[in-house]
């Protein structure tokens, strides 16, 4: 068994978080990674026109009754994103009146924006709620190290929202556990037990996956989707402008459509002049990929699929990632001699 910081904090018995991967839903996969042992997150999902407060709530209650463990949810803070606010109020809400969810929703990750309006709230309405937040780079990373209880330090290898630095797992794990003093989560790139032990012989104390986690038979993505993630390599993906900035995916017809990464100040002006009529329209992209339209659409997907052939369960990833990082670090305390 391997056990971290990670696991004590979250009363986890594996050191490993399955990555929100919203708009689509996994609260299937989140009750399933939490029966395995590690913590199952709730996405931050719109589609379909479901009220996004409702939905969230829908979704929590279900993953409370489906499993007995701990887990988390996803509340992406991007500008644009003006649900943020009354999500982040249910969530506390929830907690409040229900001790069993007091105990088991532990950990609230938010995303693809600025982490400071979420930690004042949740520091005054309900401090004992674990908040991490996901940090492309160390500039990032120390502010996040500043507000929050935890730091998922993801690098460019990762599917979905992306930096605009473009940098690494590799370089980036090592140079946030050496200036930051919370908790480091590593994310992007990793789908096997030699990205943990890489990740905790770097300083993280455990891993976030989402590609890997997609390729599971609980995964309630469609198998269009999943035979998709399968089927492709390192090479496959491509890094696009989305709606919240830079964002990897499988490159398709969708993704030929759509420009390559602006910069900053490109992406902001660009920001300014989208409708709500635009924006409907690409979540509409999203709701033809989620059921089962892989060239129209978004299709969310790391590097790292081309290390992913299977479609195993939930159990069965978690269990083989653990045994292969446990026998490699094992082996690499043999190389150390007197």
């Amino acid at each position: 068994m391997i056990k971290t910081p990670l696991c004590e904090m979250l009363g986890i018995k594996h050191p490993i978080i399955q990555a929100p991967m919203g708009p689509f839903y996994t609260t299937k996969l989140a009750s399933a990674v939490t029966k395995a042992g590690a913590l199952g997150i709730i996405s931050h999902t719109n589609l379909f026109g479901v009220d996004p407060v409702k939905d969230m709530e829908k979704n929590i209650l279900e993953v409370k009754e489906s499993c007995d463990g701990p887990f988390g949810v996803n509340v992406r803070v991007a500008r644009i994103q003006i649900d943020a606010p009354a999500i982040l109020e249910k969530i506390v809400e929830l907690r409040a009146k229900d001790p069993e969810l007091k105990e088991r929703l532990k950990l609230v990750i938010t995303s693809a924006g600025n982490p400071e309006p979420p930690a004042k709230f949740l520091k005054e309405k309900d401090p004992d709620l674990l908040h991490f937040h996901v940090a492309p780079t160390l500039y990032h990373a120390m502010k996040v190290d500043k507000l929050c209880n935890g730091i998922i330090a993801t690098g460019y290898e990762g599917g979905g929202h992306q930096s605009y630095e473009g940098v690494t797992t590799m370089v980036l794990i090592p140079e946030v556990v050496n200036n930051c003093s919370k908790p480091v989560v590593a994310c992007g790139g990793i789908s096997d037990g030699k990205g943990l032990a890489a990740a905790l012989a770097m300083g993280a104390v455990g891993v976030q996956m989402g590609t890997r986690f997609i390729a599971t038979k609980e995964c309630e993505f469609h198998p269009a989707y999943k035979d998709f993630v399968i089927r492709s390599q390192d090479r496959d993906t491509v890094v696009t402008t989305g709606a919240f900035g830079p964002i990897r995916l499988l490159r398709n017809k969708y993704t030929e459509t759509h420009p390559r990464v602006m910069t900053k100040e490109e992406m902001k002006a660009r920001e300014a002049q989208i409708t709500p009529q635009e924006m409907a329209e690409d979540m509409k992209k999203y709701e033809l990929v989620y059921r089962g339209d892989v060239e129209n659409g978004p299709v969310l997907c790391g590097q790292s699929c081309g290390n992913i052939k299977n479609i195993p369960t939930v159990k069965e990833v978690i269990e083989s990632i653990v045994k292969e990082a446990e026998s490699i670090l094992k082996r690499l305390n043999e190389y150390v001699k007197a």
